[in-house]
């Protein structure tokens, strides 16, 4: 049975937030999606959404009734503040203070307000996102903790209950892949192969087993270290 309430899923059109989108969809009467352009490197993920949506609906036609309007936000502001690898062309690589070059400080801080914002107006009370401390980068901004200080900051500013669901918090990248097919079985993990981006390059020439991307970066070697270990069939890859 589907809960009545409306959940907005901050989505990005990459392996994470698909596989959140599916979750909501699985578990809410009603979903919405929103997006955000702040002057990424990997802007291409944005075009993957429209396409992933697309393909959801005709894949999925129980869905299909349930994928509401989707919303992209201009936070070009973020990217001209920032100074990281995920919004210059530079080098990736490692700071002084343990965190990697592609921390963009605030974003997902300001993601989900800006999500919070939209969602009072539109009458949704869930707030999903594919943030996770177990296979991560370290961005301190994915943890636990900060989203669930930010779901007590965004109740009480709005003045209403505002729930921040993250589904993969404490999954490893296999487990997300295994999620993904729990959810919508083979069907929806070659859609996520074919049609979702992750690669903070931006690179959709070269197609791996695990989907498009340089191969290099870090976000590309999580995701395919996390595919070989579920198609591998990795106890690491079973969901409890």
């Amino acid at each position: 049975m589907t809960a009545p309430r409306t959940a907005l899923v901050l989505f990005s059109g990459g392996q994470d937030s698909t596989v959140c989108l599916a979750w909501a969809l699985s578990r809410f009467q009603r979903v919405e999606t929103i997006g955000f352009d702040y002057g990424q490197r990997h802007r291409v993920e944005l075009d993957c959404r429209h396409t992933m949506r697309d393909e959801l609906r005709r894949a999925f036609p129980a869905w299909a009734d349930r994928l509401g309007d989707d919303h992209v936000l201009d936070l070009q502001l973020l990217g001209q503040i920032s100074d990281t690898a995920l919004t210059e062309a530079r080098a990736i690589e490692m700071q002084a203070n343990g965190l990697p070059n592609t921390f963009v400080p605030g974003r997902n801080l300001l993601f989900l307000t800006f999500a919070a914002t939209l969602a009072y107006r539109r009458g949704a009370s869930v707030l999903v996102g594919g943030m996770c401390e177990t296979d991560y980068s370290g961005y301190p901004d994915c943890r636990d903790n900060t989203l669930k200080a930010l779901q007590v900051a965004l109740s009480l500013g709005m003045d209403t209950p505002m729930t921040v669901e993250t589904p993969l918090m404490w999954l490893n990248k296999a487990q997300t892949w295994t999620l993904a097919e729990r959810l919508g079985g083979v069907a929806l993990v070659d859609l996520i192969i074919e049609h979702t981006h992750t690669c903070y390059l931006g690179e959709r020439v070269l197609r791996h087993r695990w989907g498009w991307g340089c191969g290099h970066c870090p976000a590309c070697e999580l995701r395919a270290r996390g595919h070989a270990e579920y198609a591998a069939g990795s106890p690491a890859a079973a969901l409890a």
